[in-house]
């Protein structure tokens, strides 16, 4: 087996998010530190440590494998965090010195966003989270270390982002209907916006193609289905 040398001053750090039932949500991990007796109520992104040997894409794929079971999903670098005031919760020393070897090196971390369909992944649970769960990004608690600005930081970038690339196209089911992909918009931007306007706005697109089906075991009236056609997608 081959033994990997840390790097302890370099981390990744992961914003993966989900679109479910109208709301955001993003995953989280809670830490535990092994046998110690250290109380840590603190939530944080997956993150951690990488390898002198692997690169940061390598890294943020493994380390997400590692603490939620997630693999092979898309990421994208989102942006670097280097304060050298990272570390000021006592709460992150003392988990900190709990398990690594150096832990009060100062850490840069590169953080890396992805949008997944969470109902094609069964979250694991390893090493040290103890936990990992989906939470609606408007009753994300305060984070560990700086995972809030880290996590704004990927909100921001997502809302750049939907206006160049079809983003539904991994949040949304393979076929939705416009009230759906009206949900996703207004949880993104966090803003609503009329009906009839974003409709209008969003049908001049080429990248939405109208299907000749309907909604099934709807108790309202079935409202008609769309798909994304990513090859003619256009600025909204």
């Amino acid at each position: 087996m081959t033994l990997h040398q840390i790097n302890p001053n370099v981390s990744v750090d992961c914003a993966i998010f989900s679109f479910d039932q109208g709301a955001l949500e993003v995953l989280l991990i809670e830490r535990h530190a092994g046998n110690s007796e250290i109380k840590d109520d603190l939530m944080a992104l997956p993150g951690n440590l990488i390898y002198e040997d692997e690169t940061l894409d390598e890294a943020a794929n493994r380390v997400l494998s590692e603490l939620t079971g997630l693999t092979n999903i898309f990421l994208e670098q989102v942006y670097t965090f280097g304060n050298p005031n990272r570390i000021s919760k006592q709460k992150d020393l003392d988990w900190l010195r709990a398990i690594r070897a150096s832990p009060e090196a100062r850490v840069i971390t590169v953080a890396y966003t992805s949008l997944v369909k969470k109902e094609n992944f069964k979250i694991q649970p390893s090493s040290f989270a103890k936990k990992a769960v989906w939470v609606k990004v408007k009753d994300v608690p305060h984070l560990a270390f700086d995972h809030n600005e880290i996590l704004d930081k990927a909100l921001d970038y997502l809302k750049h982002k939907i206006y160049l690339e079809p983003l539904g196209y991994e949040l949304l089911p393979d076929k939705f209907t416009l009230a759906q992909l009206q949900k996703l918009y207004e949880a993104i931007l966090e803003d609503s916006f009329d009906k009839r306007n974003f409709r209008r706005k969003i049908l001049r697109t080429e990248f939405i193609v109208k299907l000749d089906e309907k909604q099934q075991g709807v108790a309202h009236k079935p409202a008609g289905l769309y798909r994304f056609d990513k090859s003619r997608f256009h600025k909204i």
